[in-house]
């Protein structure tokens, strides 16, 4: 039995929250988030599972119209500018790189620092989708200078950086943009997942 929803198709029965949340890049300027739902993004975010509970994210946010966005807006590559520009916010993901482990005597190398914080940046797009916000995480920023205009210190690594935004009308985007404006598919499980041994 599958799921359907948002013009995707599930293989298996999944809630549709799954299928729902997707990372649109038209995004309506006149939104305005609240503090109450950025909060409750947050909150559902920071809920994650981590390695011994360590709970390695931390997230550096700005709403647009505020003195904070422009610097985090600046790290962006021009491409995502020009979509994100419209995001009501932006968020920068980081993780720290070591965590407190039982019975050490001092911090230590977190090798699951950023597994974790990917699963807190999951729990916030389903967070963000169940309010009626989408979420979109970015690659293209400035990696070389993020952590000197964030403040980020050392033994903290910055992910990524997510707009958030209510869903606007794809003919805000330049034309090649708007052809890909839509939620995509997945390759089919048993691509995936593998019984036993890893098989390309």
């Amino acid at each position: 039995m599958s799921t359907s929803s948002n013009n995707r198709v599930s293989t298996y029965a999944v809630n549709p929250i799954f299928l729902n949340r997707w990372s649109p890049r038209a995004l309506d300027e006149k939104a305005v988030i609240s503090e109450q739902d950025l909060m409750t993004i947050f909150e559902a975010a920071h809920w994650a599972p981590s390695s011994f509970n360590s709970q390695p994210w931390r997230f550096i946010y700005a709403r647009r119209g505020t003195p904070e966005w422009s610097p985090i807006f600046n790290l962006l590559v021009p491409m995502n500018q020009a979509w994100a520009v419209r995001a009501s916010a932006l968020v920068v993901l980081v993780s720290a790189t070591t965590a407190q482990m039982p019975g050490a005597p001092g911090p230590m190398p977190a090798y699951s620092h950023s597994l974790d914080a990917g699963a807190a940046w999951g729990y916030l797009a389903l967070q963000a989708t169940q309010l009626g916000w989408y979420a979109h995480a970015m690659a293209g920023w400035d990696v070389q200078q993020a952590p000197g205009v964030l403040g980020v210190p050392d033994g903290f690594r910055v992910e990524t950086i997510i707009a958030i935004g209510r869903l606007g009308d794809k003919s805000v985007l330049p034309p090649p943009l708007q052809e890909r404006e839509q939620p995509n598919t997945r390759r089919p499980v048993d691509e995936v997942v593998m019984q036993g041994l890893f098989r390309p």
